[in-house]
């Protein structure tokens, strides 16, 4: 968790637990929605989320994994030998890059595994934090919390952050909610971003928050 660096906003500590009962009721389940079997396919998988649909990068998997099943097999890959594979998928020449340096990095520094290390993970091309946050809670149970572009919105639409900074979201949000449901919030903020309170026109009028969201930036 990075660390804390401005006030939160007037009242961000009395909403968080109406939020985080709101979403308990509306998404007990929630997950990520990316398909994985194995921590390197997770892995992959969060690599080309990036600026992309989870729906485009589910269609997209089956076939790079089928062909290439772990980081030893992509290890032997050229990003020319990827790139057909995640071709529908946004920016797949950088992605391609990227997938055949960190299978390359995951044999020569970690056998092939994906290490259970935040810092390890935020070292490979084309991971990040959002990554790692991602496939630690999600594969191994790190308490995390990833900041997507719904986390943010949301954070900020309901008065639990003012920042724009992912990392600084990251660190309001998990100074207002418990450890133990981080990993769950993220996804039940994702959920709730993409099925209510969407970027364009959200649906306030559906959404059971209305009544203590202080609706920040919306538009009447």
């Amino acid at each position: 968790m990075p660390p804390k660096t401005l006030p939160l906003p007037d009242g961000a500590r009395e909403r968080a637990p109406l939020v985080l009962a709101a979403l308990e009721a509306l998404y007990p389940d929630a997950r990520t929605e990316l398909v994985f079997r194995t921590p390197f396919e997770l892995l992959v998988a969060t690599v080309l989320s990036a600026q992309a649909t989870d729906v485009s990068v589910n269609a997209a998997t089956p076939a790079l994994f089928a062909r290439y099943p772990d980081a030893h097999a992509m290890s032997t890959a050229s990003p020319g030998d990827l790139e057909p594979y995640i071709r529908a998928i946004g920016l797949s020449r950088a992605k391609a890059r990227n997938l055949a340096a960190l299978a390359r990095l995951l044999v020569e520094r970690h056998g092939g595994e994906v290490p259970n290390d935040f810092g390890a993970v935020v070292a490979l091309p084309g991971a990040g934090r959002k990554t790692a946050n991602v496939v630690l809670s999600n594969a191994y149970g790190y308490p995390a919390i990833a900041v997507d572009t719904h986390v943010g919105r949301l954070a900020r639409r309901l008065g639990l952050s003012v920042q724009t900074n992912p990392d600084r979201v990251e660190a309001d949000l998990g100074e207002l909610f418990p450890r133990e449901r981080w990993v769950f919030l993220h996804h039940a903020l994702i959920f709730h971003g993409r099925r209510v309170c969407v970027a364009r026109r959200p649906r306030c009028a559906e959404c059971v928050m209305l009544a203590f969201c202080p609706q920040v930036g919306v538009e009447a």
